[in-house]
């Protein structure tokens, strides 16, 4: 892996631990509504690749959790973990590898991160007996969709626009060769 890659992921990894932890001491509980953590994990997946993406999102949950205590360990740093690190390989697959268009590669992504989760979350009732989860992981998938509306249509805005500025569209400057 190059220099350069691996400085953005720690960039990424960066911006993962600052902007939740802001967005938790300034709007309080807003997480899971505006979902801001996802927004570097996406990020470095279709700007790094699947690879990077996917250790970005598998990094950022676990330092943030063991940092700040956000995710709380348990139920939602496994249940993070999987979705995020899906959320970087998938969208880094998808927008590069399969070369489909942003958005496209944006909603899928938000679907395979949302399937991974639910199945964590009904092995966790299953199989450890936290009852206090939805059961059905359809309950939980629809249930984080509904929830985190508002963060959807955040993500489906910004990503377009950072993406294009980080490949050098608007200033023409910071674009990285990949």
């Amino acid at each position: 892996m190059e220099t350069k890659k691996i400085v953005f992921m720690g960039i990424f990894i960066a911006l993962g631990l600052v902007i939740p932890t802001a967005f938790h001491y300034l709007l309080l509980g807003s997480g899971s509504v505006f979902l801001p953590m996802h927004i570097p994990v996406l990020l470095a997946g279709v700007y790094l690749g699947p690879a990077a993406g996917f250790i970005v999102g598998a990094v950022t949950p676990l330092l943030c959790s063991l940092l700040t205590g956000m995710p709380p360990l348990l139920p939602m740093l496994p249940i993070m973990f999987v979705e995020l690190s899906i959320y970087g390989s998938a969208i880094g697959y998808l927008y590069q590898r399969r070369s489909l268009g942003i958005f496209t590669s944006l909603i899928l992504t938000m679907l395979l991160g949302r399937v991974g989760a639910g199945f964590v979350v009904m092995i966790m009732v299953h199989l450890f007996g936290m009852n206090y989860l939805p059961a059905n992981p359809l309950v939980y998938i629809w249930s984080s969709i509904i929830g985190g509306t508002v963060g959807i249509v955040i993500q489906l805005i910004l990503i377009p626009v950072l993406l294009k500025y980080l490949k050098g569209g608007i200033t023409g400057e910071l674009g990285v060769k990949q």
